[in-house]
């Protein structure tokens, strides 16, 4: 992967990952406020021209670096990111079950938000 920033669009939910002007990946996300806040990813889309570059990684990887500094945890209901999480240990904490259900029931009661 060469040339992609990746950039966090909080007020849209949105880590994005841009290369020559354009988004060519990105993970759509919400910040989950109670129980307790935890950055919720739920989609992560890359443009089929930029498939098999590591951008999803590379976003995957963000979002944990961004969650850590914020001090945050992560609770994934993105299939990419819990596969990425699983193989990645050291970098993504294991999900609190508990923060898990309160994001499957935001998710449920937004049902047009994703």
């Amino acid at each position: 992967m060469s040339d992609i920033d990746i950039r966090d669009d909080r007020a849209a939910g949105r880590l994005e990952a841009v290369g020559d002007g354009e988004v060519v990946g990105r993970i759509e996300y919400f910040v989950l406020a109670s129980p307790a806040p935890a950055l919720v990813p739920v989609h992560t889309v890359v443009e089929p021209a930029h498939e098999g570059k590591g951008i999803a990684g590379s976003l995957a990887r963000e979002l944990y670096t961004i969650a850590a500094r914020e001090g945050v945890p992560v609770a994934p209901l993105c299939p990419y990111v819990v596969k990425w999480a699983a193989r990645h240990p050291e970098e993504a904490p294991a999900a609190d079950p508990v923060l898990l259900a309160a994001a499957k029931d935001w998710l449920r009661a937004h049902p047009g938000r994703f």
